[in-house]
């Protein structure tokens, strides 16, 4: 039994061959405890599923006819391996020495845990915002000042964004680029949403978790570095489309009237102002977008 695996770690992939295949090699050069891995590859075209199979044949592939989204691959991926631990990790995030080990260690050392993020840093070291509280538009105000302030390296919002991972903490939710979950967890919510296509699926999963009585962790002891983006790049008006549905659905789950009234307004206000850029400029492609974005804010 010394050698049954005590993570399974689950990448989600799409469109992703060489960096899945580079984050594959560095997981099994970086990880000293038993593994499992599950890849699942959402109907990619560039070979993804073969490539893994032929450089990586313990992992186990699942190849989706379709592309079914983040939120539904992950229970997939989790659904179909055995480990109590869960790791999902995104192809384009390579941990560091160490990493599965520290948060394994936590969630061992802490059972009423059931969700650990670690510290996310970009290529060249750079830190991410990797946590935060739950979506509301006040604090996603200050979140995104914060991000944008990363994002163009000003140095007060790096100050601060180091200070905030600098430490473990309980944040209301964790990135789920790199997201380390408790199977027992996992199974008391039913995994992810399935609605989410992509984008807030972690911090849905996370409020329930803390729902359903367990923690969420930040802690600065694993560190992995993360390609920020890498899904918009593929696919990046379907990505913008899947990220305002998301923002929608979570505040019909999670927030009130008033917040989803305001959400609305929002998105409304700008689909209609991209639709009238484009319509002015000639861009097809800008008023066919701001048209779909009124109609998703207009809808039940």
């Amino acid at each position: 039994m010394s050698d049954a695996p005590r993570v399974a770690v689950v990448i989600v992939s799409f469109e992703a061959r060489e960096t899945l295949l580079a984050a594959l090699s560095s997981l099994r050069a970086r990880a000293s405890l038993p593994i499992e891995t599950v890849v699942v590859d959402n109907f990619s075209s560039d070979g993804s599923a073969d490539a893994v199979r032929a450089a990586h044949p313990e992992a186990l592939v699942i190849a989706n006819a379709e592309n079914v989204g983040f939120a539904r691959a992950c229970n997939q991926g989790w659904r179909a391996s055995r480990a109590s631990h869960v790791l999902f990790l995104n192809p384009d995030a390579e941990l560091t020495p160490g990493a599965v080990d520290a948060l394994a260690r936590l969630l061992e050392d802490r059972p009423e845990v059931g969700a650990a993020g670690p510290r996310t840093r970009s290529a060249d070291g750079a830190i991410q915002v990797s946590t935060g509280p739950d979506l509301t538009p006040l604090a996603e105000r200050r979140q995104r000042r914060l991000v944008l302030g990363v994002a163009r390296r000003e140095v007060a919002a790096l100050a601060e964004a180091e200070r905030i991972h600098a430490r473990d903490h309980e944040p209301d939710w964790v990135s789920g680029a790199c997201l380390f979950v408790r199977r027992t967890a996992l199974e008391a919510v039913c995994g992810f949403d399935e609605r989410f296509f992509l984008y807030e699926e972690d911090a849905d999963l996370c409020r329930r978790l803390r729902g359903a009585g367990w923690g969420v962790v930040f802690t600065p002891a694993a560190e992995v570095r993360h390609q920020l983006g890498h899904s918009m790049t593929k696919a990046p008006r379907r990505a913008r489309l899947e990220y305002h549905r998301s923002h929608l659905l979570y505040y019909r789950k999670h927030n009130g009237p008033v917040a989803q009234a305001a959400l609305r307004l929002l998105l409304a206000v700008r689909g209609l102002g991209g639709w009238l850029r484009g319509r002015f400029s000639g861009d097809a492609a800008a008023r066919a977008d701001g048209a779909t974005l009124v109609r998703l804010a207009l809808s039940p």
